[in-house]
């Protein structure tokens, strides 16, 4: 027998549970598929518990420095590592049972169990039931690519999802991967006290940054003791007692633990996509319109599994757009969105739109400024002047294209400069917004008024 719904939701991540939400308020019957954890990564895997390791580890990081604000009484500092793990694990578990209480208690919606897979014509099979439905939502998420280096099935490697479970400290981590995820892991398990080492292949830390902004993440890296090697051409694992052997070229590197961190794979090899006719490219993200429809009609495709997004805050937008253009009759597109991030090391990384060299590359008559946080009042009173403040801007139309802020609050004070964009606002008029000080924020204005072109 089959049972019978409006709408089937796979994956309990962050946009199925509000979509569920919004479908039921509207009437409509929703079920509600998970085979693992509801909360998805961010709840489970992802921001909750590393920002609350991010967290604990810069309060490791202030009570070192605390003589040089002229604190007493601060000891040596240590971290015990099952108490870091607790907290972690608290936190992430009382999102976790939020999310439960919430779909457990939402009118019109069932919570099933299980590993779905499309049959075609708008069914769905879990386990031995078969569910129906006229709209089908894929929101399975993603999980970390398990590199086919040589040696690496042979050694007790991580992941950013069983690096949560560690209650003892690394002697040394090695990290292959210099990118986001990698880079948030280092600097908290070198201020932890770990001795940490990052592997990278490209030629520069986070590839797709402008080379300032790599340049400058690694100095703030390095500065508090991290080994990092990029342009590696050759990385292979051995089992060395207890221990592991990292070769690195003609280098041998002695390590406790390894964290791979070199990207992220779609969870959509096992849903039976080719059944349904739903198209995948070569990496096996879900091919979307503009509207996050798939190949398939009545079948959409949200968050981490369609490529168009790898955060939390774009898996939320997805389910912002489906609303809407669904629910509310509007035609929002997901090629309108303002692409920004943040990478949360400390001090942060605050990212949006384009980067100095996409404007370049884009063939536009770029303008551009850039400020060192030394001039930013609020990072001299807080001793923390690391980084910068960068704004790249059309010098034909006053659009802002892009911006960077790498340095205290950088993951906050990019906002400004989201919703200018958001918007449409020139940098004409934002030029004479007259922000609080003291804050990072307050240099934006300025840092709009002294745009000038690339080359001068």
């Amino acid at each position: 027998m089959t049972r019978r719904f409006d709408a089937i939701i796979i994956g309990a991540g962050q946009a199925g549970p509000a979509l569920a939400d919004r479908l039921t308020k509207s009437g409509k019957t929703v079920a509600m598929i998970e085979r693992k954890w509801l909360g998805g990564t961010c709840v489970n895997t992802g921001c909750m518990p590393t920002k609350a390791l991010v967290a604990i580890a810069r309060v490791a990081h202030v009570a070192r420095r605390a003589g040089e604000f002229g604190v007493r009484g601060v000891g040596p500092v240590s971290v015990d590592m099952t108490q870091v793990k607790a907290r972690a694990a608290t936190i992430s578990g009382n999102a976790r049972q939020n999310v439960t209480t919430w779909l457990d208690g939402m009118p019109g919606c069932t919570v099933i169990r299980g590993h779905a897979r499309l049959e075609g014509n708008g069914m769905v099979r879990v386990g031995e039931e078969t569910l129906a439905a006229d709209w089908i939502f894929l929101n399975v998420g993603g999980r970390a690519l398990v590199p086919e280096l040589p040696g690496v099935r042979d050694i007790p490697y991580l992941t950013n999802t069983s690096i949560l479970q560690l209650d003892t400290l690394p002697a040394h981590l090695v990290i292959i991967g210099g990118s986001y995820v990698g880079l948030e892991f280092a600097q908290m398990y070198r201020r932890f006290g770990t001795q940490v080492t990052v592997i990278e292949k490209g030629p520069a830390l986070i590839g797709r940054e402008d080379e300032d902004v790599s340049a400058a993440v690694r100095d703030i890296l390095e500065a508090e003791g991290i080994h990092i090697h990029t342009h590696v051409r050759e990385i292979g694992f051995a089992k060395a007692g207890d221990g592991i052997t990292v070769q690195v070229d003609q280098n041998n590197i002695a390590c406790s633990h390894v964290l791979l961190a070199v990207g992220r794979v779609p969870n959509t090899s096992d849903l039976g996509l080719e059944r349904a006719g739903v198209a995948t490219d070569s990496r096996g993200y879900i091919q979307v319109d503009g509207q996050l429809g798939t190949s398939a009609p009545g079948i959409w495709a949200l968050g981490d599994c369609n490529g168009r997004g790898a955060f939390t805050h774009t898996a939320y937008n997805d389910y912002e757009i489906v609303a809407a253009n669904l629910l509310d009759g509007e035609s929002r597109s997901v090629d309108d969105r303002i692409a920004g991030y943040a990478l949360y090391i400390d001090p942060p990384l605050g990212r949006v739109g384009m980067s100095e060299h996409q404007a370049s590359a884009s063939g536009k008559s770029v303008l551009v400024n850039k400020r060192p946080m030394t001039r930013v009042g609020r990072a001299v009173e807080k001793d923390e002047t690391q980084g910068f403040m960068k704004v790249v801007a059309d010098a034909k139309s006053g659009e802002i294209l892009g911006a960077a802020i790498l340095g205290t609050g950088g993951d906050e004070a990019i906002h400004g400069i989201i919703d200018m964009m958001s918007v449409g606002a020139t940098v004409a008029q934002m030029t004479w917004a007259v922000p609080v000080h003291p804050t990072v924020s307050e240099l934006i204005p300025t840092l709009l008024s002294g745009l000038h072109p690339v080359d001068a």
